[in-house]
């Protein structure tokens, strides 16, 4: 039976790159986020390279407790959910330190909500629909939620440790729950209208491995963990960051 995955945050960058992997792979694969037309462009560009029509659309604002209910119940009517990944987020707060304490809490508070509450809701509404056994939740992350800063940082911390609390409420029904922290993977979105070439050549210089990663490379670490034969991997933050920060447990 084909499995059915769902990845948020789907349509750009990284998050396109895993929607791509997971229906090479063979799921079939709904992508979601707040932009009808980057969505339907994906979708359409994914299904003619495979020639098939593996990759479906679904819009809308994870932040929103509504849309995200709304759109767990249309996802979940077509049956189970075998792998989410909570791919939605990004680091509104990084042009510059806010100048006063209410520019500091918005920033924290923005932050937060797009890269915690999104995959917290995503995930606790898609809760009843995953497969069990065999359901695989897998939320990216960054380098820098191990080791800062600022208000990114935080919140990609904030995910690593709610993370690890769901890993161990699902293990017994045959869920597991991982986390990739990719470094610098200068194709995406995140990076638009802010990477200079100094900027590019000093983080390079930071990466033992010599040159960035690519979306493809952190799609293929997600492939790893959503696939049906990782169930006795969970609870762990894989890095594929080129040695940039080694992992020791």
């Amino acid at each position: 039976m084909t499995r059915r995955a769902v990845v948020t945050g789907g349509g750009t960058g990284i998050g396109r790159a895993i929607a791509h992997r997971l229906a090479s792979d063979g799921n079939d694969v709904v992508i979601v986020g707040r932009r009808a037309d980057v969505l339907e462009e994906t979708a359409s560009a994914i299904n003619a390279g495979l020639g098939a029509r593996r990759v479906s659309a679904e819009v809308a604002d994870l932040a929103d407790p509504s849309a995200v209910g709304a759109l767990a119940a249309r996802i979940g009517a077509g049956g189970a959910v075998d792998v989410l990944v909570n791919n939605v987020g990004g680091n509104p707060a990084r042009d510059g330190a806010p100048d006063d304490l209410a520019a500091v809490a918005d920033s924290y508070a923005t932050t937060f909500r797009l890269n915690v509450i999104t995959a917290v809701l995503a995930t606790d509404a898609l809760r009843p629909h995953l497969a069990r056994p065999g359901g695989r939740i897998v939320s990216i992350s960054s380098i820098a939620g191990l080791r800062g800063p600022g208000p990114y940082g935080a919140a990609k911390g904030a995910l690593h440790a709610w993370s690890a609390g769901l890993a161990l409420e699902l293990a017994s029904e045959g869920v597991t729950v991982n986390v990739v922290a990719p470094g610098f993977v200068p194709a995406t979105e995140f990076w638009t209208d802010r990477l200079t070439a100094e900027l590019h050549d000093s983080r390079v210089a930071q990466i033992p491995a010599g040159r960035p990663g690519t979306p493809e490379e952190v799609a293929a670490a997600v492939s790893y963990l959503a696939a049906p034969d990782a169930g006795w991997t969970t609870g762990q933050i894989l890095q594929v960051n080129g040695g940039t920060l080694l992992g020791r447990g």
